[in-house]
């Protein structure tokens, strides 16, 4: 009923030129460069904002407002955008629905975020758990654990090695602690548990989202992902892609083409495009090691 209430939103926002996403009570407004006539484009949507909110007596949160510039220049300090008067906080990074998005969208303030919690909970497993049998402990982890470091990976999936290194950390450790498993590598333990890497897990819920974004198992534009390459005369499967090329390293990273290469290199066997399930098992006998950096 809320929504059905806030349906209209969007379309008093959409004569300001700006774009607005909404769930639930959130409603965010953006556009894509700021120069002076986008700011008072932004501030146009702020007023009619207003406007709507004071008409429908819903009233905005105005301390948990706050404006980002993504990019190398902080534009929003030169909008000074306001709201009913109130200047809105400029910040350098901010939460959207579980993962914290920074302006140069790198997302170490997320990864650095779910790291410490995920340690934390670990090692609470490892300390309130009376019983040691390994399965439970593994268990324990796969359940508590693990879902905090892979929840919307495919959004903040990091390229650095560093990264990379510290998220590997939890699960390491986590293992390392195991009984008889101290004096063992961390791949070899990996393989006693019958665990993949958590980078190998991520670049694996990566292909799946492919999957479901060119067969439109999602409500997302498949054109503004991908670009497919038509030349059926190459060696694979049909449904190959084209690489853009790119001159930074967050969009060289960016989801759409760091998938392009792995994607590409999946074998051609047309029943394991057919559904989503048969793709799914048809992953796990891929070997993805060339992809990753562990």
């Amino acid at each position: 009923m809320f929504i059905l209430y806030i349906n209209d939103l969007p379309d008093v926002l959409s004569n300001s030129g700006c774009f607005c996403k909404m769930y639930a009570d959130d409603v965010k407004l953006y556009t894509c460069s700021v120069i002076d006539s986008n700011c008072t484009k932004l501030q146009s949507a702020l007023d009619a904002l207003y406007e709507w909110s004071a008409l429908w007596q819903l009233t905005i949160s105005h301390k948990k407002c706050s404006c980002m510039c993504v990019g190398r220049t902080n534009y929003a300090v030169t909008c000074n955008l306001k709201l009913n008067g109130d200047p809105i906080k400029i910040v350098d990074s901010s939460k959207d629905l579980g993962v914290t998005v920074d302006s140069s969208l790198k997302f170490q303030t997320h990864i650095n975020g779910i790291v410490a919690k995920a340690h934390a909970r670990a090692n609470l497993i490892h300390k309130c758990f009376i019983s040691k049998d390994t399965c439970t402990l593994v268990m324990a982890f796969k359940t508590y654990v693990r879902p905090l470091l892979e929840y919307c990976s495919c959004v903040w999936s990091p390229y650095l090695q560093t990264s990379n290194r510290q998220i590997e950390s939890v699960q390491r450790r986590f293992t390392k602690r195991l009984p008889g498993l101290h004096s063992l590598s961390y791949l070899n333990r990996l393989k006693t548990l019958n665990l993949k890497s958590l980078e190998t897990r991520r670049l694996y819920f990566d292909l799946i989202l492919v999957y479901k974004i060119i067969f439109n198992l999602i409500d997302l534009d498949v054109n503004m992902f991908f670009t497919f390459n038509r030349a059926y005369c190459t060696r694979g499967h049909m449904y190959k892609l084209f690489p853009v090329c790119t001159r930074v390293d967050v969009y060289k990273h960016f989801f759409s083409n760091r998938v392009v290469e792995p994607w590409n290199s999946l074998p051609a066997e047309p029943h394991h495009f057919s559904t989503l399930s048969a793709f799914k098992t048809f992953l796990k006998s891929v070997d993805l090691s060339k992809f990753v950096q562990q």
